[in-house]
């Protein structure tokens, strides 16, 4: 106890704190320098310097504190059974319940409304809210938590986020206002106040039916009038639609945006309404036909290809940044050497294991079989025995990464999916399978270049996809890992990551592997969740990339060559992807990645 530092001591009662607010004894608090988080029992909280600055230490003790509350008041089953589908909604209806358990804390814990206090500061300093210089660069969710902390805490907005708010404070008073007293009496029931949650967000125009009766309805039954309604406030709305296409700030810490797609869309996008931008924020089966005719029943627009892109990694920096970069990347591997060594050691031996010889026997010529010898010995009248040694056919691999360079990854994601395409180009290397690196996201945000194209030609309903596409190669198939290793870096680049249009990205790494003469082709996806675009969902119907990302796994899923599988980044991937594994951090490569890539290796 003599070496204990006075942070440790801090650490320890922050630890017990959190254990009596949520009632989990097993609970546990590590310091983290990325967004804090929440995993199983152990909290990811901002570490303090070792000086212990008063302000440090309350931001720490608000994370600790907001999640120990949302262990004590938050049932995530239920809040997941009603979540609306809509990417925007979603990120408000989870907004909100932070908001309510927040609220719980500043109520029956004096002191612990000053840490909430601090760690609201902190995650408002990263906010887009802040920067934002129009009411369509504001983030829903962001000024609609801020609102309703305001009236059920009684505590005003942030100073720095004040102006952001007030952009769009009588909009939302005004559709919500109402709202807001019935939420602030329902704090301690939480099915009460998500259900008052789902009114509010139809009142503000964000999701079209109550996600209750979508449940309960037969799918052919869903025109009901609840739809009209929101279809006719909609077009009353008129130049009041910049709410209705902000994206979920990444930045907080929680799962916002998990499972946000969850549900399948069934609408048919009357209800959109052209707006300003949004901020950052299986065993196939191999059928005889042309697999360059995409599927008609896709319902896919794209309004321009005219600015997308498909570029080499090296081309986006220059090499002195790479190598910088790749620095920073192999500083991360340092401490995960083992962790590699072991990776590759058991994936190699898992494909070396189906590459293994066999013998025939009793052959009249060969190898002598040293183990029949003894036969010979006993009866000499006996001839000697021969072996001959037959390979074992092994199917030519190739295996592409595709992955999801979202500004959703943000952080610890992105460092770990560039550790996994590391770790698994090396070792399928070493295994003699070539492997493909391939990364996906958008050249701007709030569109870009298409999104002005369209503008300019006057608003067309329903454009289909409004964003300027950026397709990576990070490493191609035929190329070693050692010429490419310093590309891999480039994903550490800040400003790189803005949104991600999945379907297209999964349509544009299967035609590369069809091009292939390989006879297995498989295709891994690392991902963290549904495809969001602003530009795009903001003037197309709900669920729109959603929708087509489901058709196109479907598709390949279904009849393509390809195999597809899907690992998620702290997030289930499993409800779009039928061969999909979650991890957490990088110490459970070993064991899940290792798993499905060999499964699919074993099969015929």
């Amino acid at each position: 106890m003599a070496d204990e530092t006075p942070l440790d001591r801090f650490k320890t009662a922050l630890t017990g704190a959190s254990r009596a607010i949520s009632g989990d004894a097993e609970l546990d608090v590590n310091w983290t320098a990325d967004a804090p988080a929440m995993t199983g029992h152990t909290l990811r909280v901002p570490m303090p310097g070792r000086s212990l600055q008063p302000e440090q230490a309350a931001q720490a003790r608000g994370f600790a504190d907001s999640f120990a509350l949302r262990l004590k008041h938050h049932n995530e089953a239920l809040h997941a059974r009603h979540a609306p589908a809509e990417p925007s909604a979603r990120a408000c209806y989870d907004a909100a319940e932070l908001v309510r358990y927040e609220a719980l804390g500043s109520r029956d814990f004096a002191g612990m409304r000053g840490n909430l206090d601090a760690a609201l500061n902190l995650r408002v300093g990263g906010d887009p809210i802040t920067r934002a210089a129009e009411p369509g660069e504001v983030p829903m969710q962001s000024a609609l938590a801020l609102l309703l902390r305001e009236r059920l805490t009684g505590q005003e907005v942030p100073e720095a986020a004040r102006a952001g708010v007030d952009m769009l404070r009588g909009w939302i008073e005004g559709k919500a206002g109402k709202d807001f007293g019935a939420l602030a009496d329902s704090l301690d029931d939480q099915a009460a106040f998500q259900n008052l949650t789902l009114d509010m967000l139809r009142h503000l125009e964000l999701t079209r039916a109550d996600p209750d009766d979508q449940e309960a309805t037969d799918p052919d039954d869903q025109d009901g009038d609840e739809p009209t309604e929101e279809e006719d406030d909609g077009a009353e709305s008129g130049q009041e639609e910049q709410p209705t296409e902000m994206a979920a700030d990444p930045s907080q810490g929680e799962d916002d945006g998990e499972d946000s797609g969850e549900r399948e869309v069934e609408d048919d996008g009357e209800d959109a309404e052209a707006g300003d931008e949004g901020e950052e924020g299986m065993l196939p089966v191999r059928p005889n036909r042309p697999w360059t005719d995409l599927p008609s029943e896709f319902d896919y627009k794209i309004f321009t290809t005219r600015f997308d892109e498909v570029v080499a990694a090296s081309e986006l920096c220059d090499d002195e940044e790479l190598t910088r970069l790749r620095a920073y990347l192999d500083a991360q591997l340092k401490g995960l050497q083992g962790v590699v060594t072991r990776l590759a050691n058991r994936l190699q031996r898992r494909l070396m294991a189906q590459q293994n010889r066999s013998w025939d026997f009793d052959q009249e010529e060969g190898l002598l079989d040293a183990a029949r010898l003894a036969r010979v010995v006993i009866s000499p009248g006996h001839s000697l025995s021969y072996k001959i040694e037959r390979d074992t056919e092994f199917k030519d691999t190739i295996v592409t990464l595709l992955i999801d360079n979202s500004g959703s990854m943000r952080g610890r994601p992105i460092s770990i999916a560039a550790i996994s395409a590391d770790v698994l180009a090396r070792t399928l290397e070493r295994c003699g399978v070539k492997t493909e690196i391939l990364g996906f996201t958008t050249r701007a945000w709030k569109g870009g270049q298409s999104r002005e194209a369209w503008l300019q030609s006057g608003k067309v309903n329903q454009p289909g996809r409004l964003n300027d596409l950026r397709h990576i190669v990070y490493k191609k198939a035929d190329e070693p890992w050692r010429r490419a290793r310093k590309s891999l870096g480039l994903m550490m680049r800040e400003g790189l990551l803005k949104e991600n249009i999945d379907g297209e990205a999964l349509l544009w790494a299967h035609s590369r592997l069809l091009t292939r003469s390989e006879d297995r082709r498989i295709l891994m996806v690392i991902s963290d969740g549904a495809p969001v675009d602003d530009s795009t969902l903001s003037v197309n119907s709900a669920g729109y990339l959603e929708q087509h990302l489901r058709k196109v796994i479907e598709w390949i899923e279904k009849q393509s060559p390809v195999q597809l599988v899907a690992i998620g980044i702290g997030h289930d991937v499993t409800r779009y992807y039928r061969r999909a594994v979650t991890i957490m951090d990088v110490e459970q490569l070993g064991g899940t990645i290792i798993e499905q890539l060999a499964g699919l290796f074993e099969e015929e």
